[in-house]
């Protein structure tokens, strides 16, 4: 086995808002809606008693990127921010940070974005989901299309330069000019990166429940395709399922999470994984833990003693199947160096774990672990033949 230092294995930080103005219909994540559990001192209080306690794990180590999710972080002031990034860089050292928060255009104000960029955040990922009001509002998005131009145009006022915008396709009938005409009014603001993401129906849901009428197999397949192909043309590389990025310009905390590095997560129904020497047998281990989901109850917890909710020691297996979850997500994959620095394990388990599934779905060598290109097109089954 090898043995990595905790030092060596890059170091995030994920930070969960969980309110939005309105809940979505297709949303699954922890989110709800702003109402009067709404508390930002409080909550802020909460998130850095929450992250001194992780800090305790994580001692000496430096902070590599802080993700601000939600929910809909940008309800939250300049000024709360300001407080959570100011405490974040008591405890850990920065080194060329980057800091993203997550932005809905129904939140957007030229002085607020001021705000948040003289707070340190320096990257913006903005929902825009469509610029087309008739589907934003099939989506139940509280923005129209004209928003969702005016709050490019205001990051980019703020002086943010490193921009992520979220766009989905196959929305309710949706055509595949529709999903082209998207992408290109997105290119058209040259922003050096670009989530693009099919719309999928989740358990726990409106849409689960009351499932709207969407495009059939063959048109999604052809939107896919071709806005790929747009993007590439534009010089937007894709590097992973659903991320495209111009060059230099790929997400560092996403990459962190799935290189399978560490990350600390704050905030309610945040998650976390740490690696760290087990004190016994001077091996690393691996360890999640997770918080309160609920906001109420998270606050409740975080400032009577900790907010976490639970936590599991990873054994080998889970160590090997959620990092090739995580990497195969990637075009590249891995390199087998990065698998024994992040893992602790060396290429052997890779082997072994690898061995059901079908040769041609996947490359495994002494340098890199990743998929052929038949393999990326169909991941889920190499997933399942993990499972």
């Amino acid at each position: 086995m090898a043995s990595p230092s905790q030092n060596n294995i890059p170091l995030s930080l994920y930070v969960h808002i969980p309110w939005c103005v309105k809940k979505c219909p297709y949303c699954d994540f922890n989110s709800h809606e702003k109402n009067q559990s709404f508390d930002e001192a409080h909550y802020v209080k909460a998130l850095l008693l929450d992250m001194e306690t992780e800090h305790q794990h994580c001692q000496q180590r430096t902070l590599h990127s802080i993700f601000f999710g939600g929910g809909t972080p940008s309800l939250f002031s300049a000024e709360a921010m300001q407080a959570i990034i100011d405490h974040a860089r008591k405890l850990f050292a920065f080194g060329d940070i980057e800091i993203t928060m997550e932005a809905n255009p129904g939140t957007f104000e030229q002085e607020k974005f001021n705000g948040f960029r003289q707070a340190g955040i320096n990257r913006l990922s903005i929902g825009i989901q469509s610029f087309n009001s008739k589907h934003l509002k099939q989506l139940g998005r509280i923005h129209d299309g004209q928003q969702a131009l005016t709050a490019i145009e205001t990051a980019k006022k703020a002086g943010f330069d490193n921009i992520n915008l979220d766009l989905m396709f196959g929305l309710p009938q949706q055509t595949i000019k529709q999903a082209i005409e998207d992408i290109n009014t997105a290119c058209a603001f040259d922003v050096p990166h670009i989530s693009h993401y099919q719309l999928t129906i989740e358990e726990n849901t409106y849409f689960h429940k009351h499932t709207p009428v969407l495009p059939e197999a063959d048109s999604l397949w052809k939107m896919q395709t071709h806005c790929q192909h747009l993007l590439a043309e534009k010089n937007y590389q894709q590097y992973e399922i659903s991320a495209y990025a111009k060059a230099g310009k790929r997400c560092a905390h996403n990459l962190n999470y799935w290189h399978f590095g560490d990350y600390i997560g704050i905030g309610a129904g945040a998650h976390g994984k740490v690696t760290k020497k087990n004190n016994e047998s001077g091996e690393p281990e691996i360890t999640r833990r997770w918080k309160h989901r609920q906001p109420q109850q998270y606050m409740k917890q975080a400032l009577e003693n900790s907010a976490t909710s639970g936590q599991q020691v990873l054994e080998q297996q889970d160590i090997v199947f959620e990092f090739l979850l995580n990497a195969l997500r990637l075009k590249a994959g891995s390199d087998i160096k990065t698998f024994e620095r992040n893992t602790g394990l060396n290429f052997t388990t890779l082997q072994q774990t690898l061995n059901d599934v079908e040769p041609d779905l996947f490359i495994l060598d002494k340098n890199r672990v990743s998929t052929t290109d038949r393999g990326f097109l169909f991941l889920n089954e190499i997933l399942e033949k993990l499972v």
